[in-house]
């Protein structure tokens, strides 16, 4: 329905609701009021009928471009949709994912955890190692130590057997050579 059909609508309204619209009759005329209702009810008939007409035409206009409306919206619905789908199931697989990385992670923990330990025994050992070298190092040096002294003294006693045993031989030689000098001087 257009702007223009609209305005004479409404002004054919507003005339057959004017209590002021005065009708002139004819007096040479007869009054027939039948034919007059009839022609009222005639004229009513064709506004009712046109304004039907219109409003079904405007109806049928705006029930298509709905229809249009729709299809457009349904379409970007539809999109909108698949866009939500695909969105789920990146989520899905980005919750999925990420359970994955945790359990990865706990056991990359647990891992740690357990070569800490094994590093904390083996730091202990290590430790009572090194303890154990540290005092068996001790007691060889203060063995060693004590052979040396031992050592020392056995040389002192060697040396001192050595000049005595030396001290011995001269003293002995010199007795026999001594002795031999007198048995050849008494040979002789």
């Amino acid at each position: 329905m257009n702007l223009f059909d609209f305005q004479q609508l409404s002004q054919m309204q507003t005339q057959i609701s004017d209590p002021s619209l005065v009708l002139s009759m004819d007096s040479s005329q007869s009054l027939d009021p039948t034919s007059i209702i009839s022609k009222v009810k005639a004229q009513y008939e064709d506004i009712t009928n046109w304004s039907h007409a219109e409003a079904e035409s405007w109806y049928q206009s705006r029930y298509q471009e709905l229809q249009l409306s729709a299809r457009w919206h349904g379409g970007d619905l539809q999109n909108t949709r698949v866009g939500i789908s695909e969105m789920n199931h990146l989520v899905q697989q980005l919750h999925s994912d990420m359970d994955s990385v945790k359990v990865q992670v706990a056991g990359l923990q647990m891992a740690i955890a357990e070569a800490e330990q094994h590093r904390d025994i083996a730091l202990r050992d290590a430790r009572a190692r090194l303890e154990k070298l540290e005092a068996t190092l001790q007691k060889a040096v203060a063995d060693m130590a004590w052979q040396l002294q031992e050592y020392q003294k056995l040389m002192n006693i060697k040396l001192a057997l050595d000049i005595e045993i030396g001290t011995y031989r001269k003293s002995k030689e010199s007795r026999l050579s001594g002795e031999d000098v007198g048995a050849i001087n008494i040979s002789r």
